[in-house]
């Protein structure tokens, strides 16, 4: 099995520009405290770095 990733999301994007919130929606983030578990992968992990700012990030 793949090494996952819990991401959170833990500030709100708002006053942040168009391409930080389009970054959380790919991620499969829209609320505040929302959790997805993703793959780790190389594009998951670079969408990651650009918004870190607002995460929480675990392995699982």
């Amino acid at each position: 099995m793949a090494n996952q990733v819990r991401v959170t999301l833990r500030k709100s994007p708002i006053g942040y520009n168009k391409k930080v919130r389009e970054v959380l929606r790919g991620l499969g983030l829209r609320k505040l405290n929302s959790t997805t578990v993703r793959t780790d992968c190389p594009s998951i992990r670079g969408m990651i770095f650009k918004v870190k700012h607002l995460l929480e990030v675990e392995d699982v």
